[in-house]
């Protein structure tokens, strides 16, 4: 039975609709394959710069060792934090960090360079391997260094020895602060600090050489940022018979030993250190002693005075 016009126009519509549906069916199915090929291709590249780094769970200070309570394991695309970031894979080189089920373990080997606050992602820049603890390393307590008013707990400083003719010796040096508490309230004038046994001797014999030279003083001068600072290098030399003490005393460790004779050793150096401290013991005037007495007393008070006023400050009488 022949078509009418109408019949054919109709059909002829229809395949031609079909055709364009089918098209444009297939245009939108092949921009899905390559949406979802490269979506795979992204999701892969972005697997593949899938890093666990480490990040600060709450605040660490300078100078304190890094443990598993303080940070968590967390995994960022490596291309969006800082090159030096410290992956577990490099934190493994200097200590392990987790066990075979991959779970944090405690971590004691380094410490924090700088004061680290909550959600900071670590850097090896922010962290330092830690040397094992001295065998003769113990806390001394001092209450005879003139103090910074605004010392704290957890501070570090070098203790120098300063002579009435301006001479001025760094007798140990980046150490870390505890201000004792005494009846509740911060000491005035008392510091607790880690010593070994080479660093006492030294210090004790500067406190009682500071005793013998009348207008010296010993002092403590802090440091701005401790853990991007490196510690000072002492310049002061002891007495000999405090070296020869140094050298016989079996629980001085023999790297501090060798550090100490190396100073001793250059006789020019020596002499630099020794001569003004030698002098300053027997040739003192009995004028200049006076005026460095009265000097060193005014100093001590004043700056006991402002301690005073900066522990007030903080909220407290003391």
């Amino acid at each position: 039975m022949a078509k009418n016009p109408m019949q054919r126009k109709a059909q002829n519509s229809f395949l031609l609709g079909m055709l364009v549906t089918l098209l444009i069916t297939g245009m939108i199915i092949a921009f899905l394959v390559i949406q979802l090929t490269q979506l795979t291709k992204d999701q892969k590249k972005l697997q593949g710069n899938m890093r666990s780094v480490f990040v600060v769970s709450q605040d660490i200070a300078s100078g304190e060792n890094v443990t598993v309570e303080k940070i968590n394991l967390k995994s960022v695309d490596i291309t969006t934090v800082p090159s030096n970031v410290l992956t577990a894979e490099a934190l493994e080189g200097i200590t392990n960090v987790v066990d075979e089920n991959g779970n944090l373990i405690k971590i004691i080997d380094v410490v924090a360079k700088i004061n680290l606050k909550q959600g900071t992602v670590l850097t090896s820049d922010m962290v330092a391997e830690a040397g094992e603890l001295a065998a003769d390393l113990r806390t001394q307590e001092y209450n005879m260094i003139m103090l910074p008013s605004q010392i704290n707990t957890d501070k570090y400083v070098d203790i120098r020895l300063r002579l009435p003719n301006g001479k001025d010796y760094i007798v140990v040096s980046h150490k870390k602060v505890t201000v004792p508490e005494i009846d509740g309230a911060p000491s005035l004038n008392t510091i607790s600090v880690n010593m070994d046994e080479t660093e006492t001797l030294t210090l004790s014999c500067a406190i009682v050489e500071s005793y013998k030279i009348k207008g010296s003083i010993l002092y403590a001068s802090q440091y701005i940022e401790p853990g991007l600072q490196a510690a000072a290098t002492p310049t002061y030399i002891p007495d000999d018979e405090t070296l020869n003490l140094i050298s016989r005393d079996p629980n001085c460790v023999a790297e501090a030993k060798q550090a100490l004779f190396k100073r001793n050793n250059d006789a020019a150096n020596k002499g630099a250190v020794r001569n003004p401290i030698n002098n300053g013991i027997r040739d003192n005037s009995e004028q200049e002693i006076e005026n460095s007495v009265a000097g060193l007393e005014a100093e001590l008070q004043k700056a006991q005075e402002e301690r005073q006023k900066y522990l007030e400050s903080l909220g407290g009488v003391y």
